[in-house]
């Protein structure tokens, strides 16, 4: 999921140097919002981990 967020990101970049403001601003949302899903499950999954008795990888 962290790889789309960075896709988009890329796309809304690019975008944004060529001058499209529309797609830039979509594509910099966009990730924007995956990247806050991550965010959320990997918190999640941090305490999952954590309430099972189990150390995370390192």
């Amino acid at each position: 999921m962290l790889n789309w967020a960075i896709a988009f990101l890329i796309v809304a970049v690019i975008a944004g140097v060529l001058g499209f403001g529309g797609i830039a601003a979509a594509s910099a949302e966009i990730a924007k919002i995956i990247f806050f899903i991550f965010i959320v499950l990997f918190a999640i999954a941090l305490l999952a981990n954590a309430l099972r008795g189990r150390r995370p990888p390192l």
